[in-house]
């Protein structure tokens, strides 16, 4: 059984509501929230347009660049409206501390750009929030059930220092969409299959209503979840030919992919049907590994979450979690002496957001240099984002993301998860 083969309405009738309903459900209504009439006014004509970043000066700490490496003592960036104007060691044109713009001092600290985290699922504005203060200052959705995180990245427009700048995912493109398909009207005809989201009608309709509902990028699977206990991770639910489908389906529409997955045979299905990026991963094998780097396919293989598993109540979860990690770890490795590209995401999930700087940690556990882990959270996951030229660094025209931490990060990563201070797009964002 499949659906008709007809598009879903055009994003214009329909985005307004959608944004309207995914906003209610991130909890984003607080934005306006005792506006007075005029502000409300004002508010919806600028609806769409960005909000202005802050005005910033962070100076006195060493400042990183992932990038290079090089470190500069006593360096002084300046940040006007978002966007970093100077960056540099004191005395450098430009390192001039303008009138009038706040001073964050970093005197005995160490200055990073924000950090990227590249599998997140945020359903709230206070998971939006939380992942800022942990140091998330951008991120990819790994997918949410009723469009909230469209709503979490244009909470992120309006104002940034709310929410890390996001690449939204929606619904995710599954066999069971369970009660995701209340999440759009033009799901509904899906509810009938039998089989499930298999067919290939079914499946483009899918990727369609994400496309017309805003989806920065598709996410897929092609096994089982690790996190049920119930589901076998190692038990394949989509061939290459699905694979290949919703590929195709995302590219027409100019998105990328990015894949569930645990199996060799799942993984390597999934990597020459086209994804952009391999999630989890845990049995990944050679022959794949090198088709990735040949394709440059990105690996985020959600250490965070793996880890998590072996310290569950459930014993079939926490088994599987124990089995899982070390060879997770091996694979990240192996995939790193490859040259396959590598990006840190945590697969923060229910509510919980884990901080990324425990990703860059494990990476670093996994047998990567400390700067080579920090660049998976850094330059790394902001290419794979499609924000190399905003995110990852702290250089003219960059983005005004900024962590501030006490200890040197390249000797103790452990510091990362712990920010004395973190900067959004030129807010210093106050704890909770």
């Amino acid at each position: 059984m499949c659906v008709d083969n007809t598009p879903p309405p055009p994003a214009r009738l329909t985005r307004r509501g959608v944004l309207a309903g995914a906003a209610a459900l991130a909890g984003t209504s607080t934005v306006l929230a005792g506006a007075a009439p005029e502000a409300s006014a004002a508010s919806a004509a600028s609806l769409g347009s960005p909000g202005r970043g802050g005005d910033l000066v962070v100076e006195g700490g060493r400042l990183l660049d992932p990038l290079t490496g090089e470190v500069t003592e006593d360096a002084v960036v300046v940040i006007i409206g978002g966007v970093v104007r100077a960056a540099g060691p004191r005395g450098r044109p430009g390192t001039r501390t303008p009138s009038g713009v706040p001073v964050l001092r970093a005197h005995g600290q160490w200055i990073l750009p924000g950090l990227v985290d590249a599998h997140i699922h945020l359903n709230t504005a206070a998971e939006a929030r939380d992942a800022v203060l942990k140091g998330a200052t951008s991120a990819r959705s790994g997918s949410t059930n009723f469009y909230q995180d469209v709503a979490v990245r244009e909470l992120a427009r309006q104002a940034p220092e709310r929410a890390p700048r996001l690449r939204a995912a929606g619904i995710f493109v599954t066999p069971d969409l369970g009660d995701t398909i209340l999440a759009d009207p033009d799901l509904a005809p899906l509810a009938r299959l039998r089989e499930g989201v298999r067919s290939t009608e079914a499946l483009r309709r899918v990727v369609a209503v994400n496309l017309a509902r805003g989806a920065d990028t598709i996410k897929t699977r092609v096994n089982e979840r690790a996190g049920l206990p119930e589901q076998d991770p190692l038990v394949q639910v989509y061939d290459h030919e699905q694979l290949s489908t919703i590929v195709a389906a995302a590219r027409r529409g100019g998105k990328g992919v990015l894949c569930h997955s645990y199996s060799e045979k799942g993984c390597h299905d999934a990597v020459t049907a086209g994804i952009r990026s391999l999630e989890h991963g845990a049995f990944v094998g050679e022959r794949t590994l090198r088709e990735m780097r040949r394709r440059g396919t990105y690996f985020t293989p959600t250490l965070t979450a793996i880890a998590g598993l072996a310290e569950s109540s459930d014993p079939v979860l926490a088994e599987r979690g124990r089995t899982y990690l070390p060879v997770l770890k091996r694979a990240v490795l192996a995939a790193h002496e490859l040259g396959v590209p590598l990006a840190a995401g945590t697969d923060s999930s229910g509510g919980t957001v884990d901080p990324i700087g425990r990703e860059v940690e494990l990476m670093h556990a996994a047998g990567l240099p400390a700067l080579d882990a920090i660049r998976t959270a850094t330059t790394g996951a902001a290419k794979l984002l499609g924000f190399d030229g905003t995110a990852g660094r702290l250089a003219r025209g960059f983005a005004g993301d900024v962590l501030v931490v006490d200890g040197d990060p390249l000797a103790d990563l452990g510091v990362l998860s712990r920010p004395a201070r973190v900067v959004r797009a030129g807010f210093s964002v106050p704890a909770a």
